[in-house]
């Protein structure tokens, strides 16, 4: 029989609320509750947990970390070092992406997503297969000799990894994609995203009638809000079904424009953090490959070497303090926005995304200036400073 432990923190969030002086129960991977901290039972194991106790942050595009680029190493030890790159920035729960690729590498990544699920590996949600079924005129940093329209064997495939996984996610465009594809990813309960497309206004609304639930990295590699043509960004913030990710590092989106979409956004969908993070994450190296190109890090970009954004220099937490420190969020916004709106998006929101009973033990300690102090995936600390 295990012991029920309890994570102390000066202030908890559980996601709708604060509590001061109390600590988050739990037991064998699950929370039991919260409570203040005189109604701790002695047969409780206590644990220091700090300033700032919060849901974990879940991060659906994940392109790298720990010296890792899921492209060049398509296999359960990669990763294994992705999630673990990510957990030292409070990422308990994360969908390593592939981007564009060949139908070779993209089998490969799937089966070694199917094997990360059956090992358990700590913070693998599922997968993002970010192309290669994209717009060429909207391709960013993406191969396009790799772009292709969707076939049969590539539905087939996605098909298969979506019965086998909790979450997947596919970003596709309208230019290479047929909405009846969409329904059926979309029937089987997969996550479809538009993104990499010059899709107009009409044609986004007809593809979230297929079933078409989210928006990859809103504002980026789209085409743009016009007066007259609303364009992929105006469906995005105009949708209330949809839900959009946000690259919060100042660098892809302006902050006076993710101010703008923040306040613009229709309902119940939600804006949500990504972090587009790739190789360097949580290392110093200052460039590497994808797809046989050079990955450039200067001055916190990514780019290719004609300047083109290639992935993002930026973890989850620093994500969150940009839009409460820069945007001025409420930090209780600023959290739901990498930990709830993520889970909703994804449709895993009963359990994870809050510090509720019954949910996962999944859980980032923070400290007064939003640095982190402490992950804990399933009931088990896997990173302390």
């Amino acid at each position: 029989m295990t012991q029920k432990k309890a994570l102390i923190g000066s202030r908890i969030f559980d996601g709708s609320d604060w509590h001061d002086n109390a600590a988050v129960v739990f037991d064998s991977g699950k929370i039991l509750g919260i409570l203040p901290v005189e109604q701790i039972s002695s047969e409780m194991e206590k644990i220091d947990g700090g300033e700032i106790i919060a849901p974990g942050f879940i991060d659906l595009q994940v392109n790298g970390g720990g010296s890792v680029l899921l492209n060049e190493e398509p296999t359960v030890d990669g990763i294994a070092t992705i999630c673990a790159a990510h957990a030292k920035f409070g990422t308990t729960s994360l969908l390593p992406t592939l981007i564009t690729d060949t139908f070779e590498i993209t089998s490969r990544t799937v089966a070694a997503g199917i094997e990360a699920k059956q090992q358990a590996v700590p913070g693998f949600l599922g997968l993002h297969l970010e192309g290669p079924h994209l717009s060429l005129a909207r391709k960013g940093a993406h191969d396009p000799k790799l772009i292709r329209p969707m076939e049969d064997e590539d539905l087939d495939l996605i098909l298969s990894c979506g019965l086998a996984l909790d979450a997947l996610m596919v970003t596709i465009a309208p230019e290479s994609v047929t909405p009846e594809q969409v329904i059926r990813l979309a029937s089987a309960g997969i996550t479809v995203s538009l993104g990499h497309t010059e899709a107009s206004y009409d044609i986004a609304r007809l593809y979230v009638h297929a079933g078409v639930r989210t928006v990859t990295h809103l504002f980026n590699a789209m085409s743009p809000l016009g007066h007259r043509e609303p364009g992929m960004v105006g469906a995005a913030l105009d949708t209330g079904s949809l839900y959009a990710g946000l690259i919060a590092d100042g660098i892809h989106v302006h902050p006076a424009a993710m101010g703008a979409a923040l306040r613009a956004k229709t309902g119940p969908g939600k804006i949500f953090l990504v972090t587009d993070a790739m190789s360097p994450i949580g290392t110093d190296i200052t460039s590497f490959t994808l797809n046989g190109r050079e990955i450039l890090r200067r001055d916190g970009r990514l780019t290719l070497e004609d300047g083109t954004l290639a992935g993002a220099d930026i973890d989850m937490a620093a994500c969150v303090r940009l839009v409460h420190e820069t945007l001025g969020l409420p930090l209780e916004e600023a959290l739901r926005m990498a930990s709830a709106y993520p889970a909703e998006a994804v449709q895993i929101s009963g359990s994870k995304g809050l510090l509720k009973p019954g949910f996962d033990a999944d859980f980032v300690v923070l400290d007064a200036s939003l640095h982190v102090q402490g992950t804990w995936i399933g009931g088990s600390c896997v990173y302390q400073p």
